[in-house]
């Protein structure tokens, strides 16, 4: 990793007020190429995988999806992806039937089962190792009537997390397991307010998942785990939504300043400019929906029952 001194040094002070970042994300991004070695550069690319998580599930779900151009991933080769993983299932359903349909006495030399399809291999490097897993889970998923209790952007996201926080950068395992930890707590105390099974619908396999799922105690017995429990849960109890998600952000913001005390002129103080930049940007183009979308994604899911608890809670929540 390199260090990146003059960099640094001339990027402009930004502070968390809303106020309108000095540089466009995907512009600041695009003049990193320009100073990052090869090596940072794909540790920069992490951060932004959400865009081709995005465009992935989309595809998945809708063929004709004008896909987000910011991601690093072609529609070309997310079709490769899905017809190749589609091709097998539909050999296997393929065969499954003749088996199901055609007694034994029937088979001869030209009546037989077509045979197993070979399982897809995926040969694209620039394709993260967990994009066909999921693709995968998906489309079989399909020819399955089992209803799906995790919402699919929460099982990919729990996906890309554990792929993030296997990577042998640390500001970048802490960072997404920062965030896994603020997700699932907020899902933990939603569960336990509107009585859903915590098991069914917290992500991940941390020990700290793990215990959000079966701890009944009032912390989840995490208070000496994790030192921001008690300001996560305050963060929770605030009832405007637009005001959590901006509370949320602070948090996040004011922990990726602590992080790179020591590191002023490393990839890390960059990654957290970059990470800063895109928060600034999401605010200043906010709507007073988006707090409620927030909610949603938390609660929409979890059960066919929750519409009506969706209504009470914008009931009891209206300016």
């Amino acid at each position: 990793m390199g260090k990146y001194y003059y960099l640094v040094a001339g990027l402009p002070n930004i502070t968390f007020d809303g106020g309108k970042p000095p540089y466009t994300v995907s512009g600041f991004k695009a003049e990193l190429a320009n100073h990052l070695t090869n090596a940072d550069m794909r540790l920069l690319d992490i951060l932004f995988l959400k865009v081709d998580n995005k465009n992935l599930l989309q595809q998945l779900q809708h063929s004709d999806y004008d896909m987000e151009t910011e991601g690093k991933i072609t529609v070309e080769e997310l079709n490769v992806l899905i017809s190749g993983l589609q091709k097998v299932i539909d050999g296997k359903k393929a065969r499954d039937k003749f088996i199901a349909e055609t007694k034994e006495e029937d088979y001869d030399e030209d009546n037989q089962p077509p045979p197993l399809p070979r399982p897809f291999k995926n040969k694209n490097k620039r394709l993260p190792p967990y994009f066909p897993a999921f693709a995968k889970t998906y489309l079989e998923s399909l020819e399955s009537e089992e209803e799906t209790v995790i919402p699919w952007e929460d099982r990919l996201a729990s996906m890309y997390y554990a792929y993030a926080m296997k990577r042998s950068n640390a500001f970048i395992a802490s960072w997404f397991e920062l965030n896994l930890n603020i997700n699932n707590i907020y899902t933990a105390l939603t569960c336990r307010k509107y009585k859903f099974d915590r098991a069914n619908y917290i992500v991940g396999d941390t020990a700290i998942s793990q215990q959000l799922r079966t701890s009944n105690a009032r912390d989840f017995e995490l208070g000496e785990t994790l030192t921001y429990l008690p300001s996560v849960v305050r963060i929770a109890e605030e009832t405007d939504l637009l005001q959590r998600e901006w509370k949320t952000d602070q948090f996040k913001w004011e922990w990726l300043t602590e992080q790179i005390y020591v590191k002023v002129f490393d990839i890390e103080s960059v990654m957290t400019y970059l990470l800063k930049l895109e928060m600034m940007e999401r605010w200043s183009g906010f709507d007073k929906t988006a707090g409620e979308k927030v909610f949603r994604q938390m609660v929409g899911g979890m059960k066919k029952g929750s519409n009506s608890t969706l209504e009470e809670f914008k009931r009891n929540n209206k300016k």
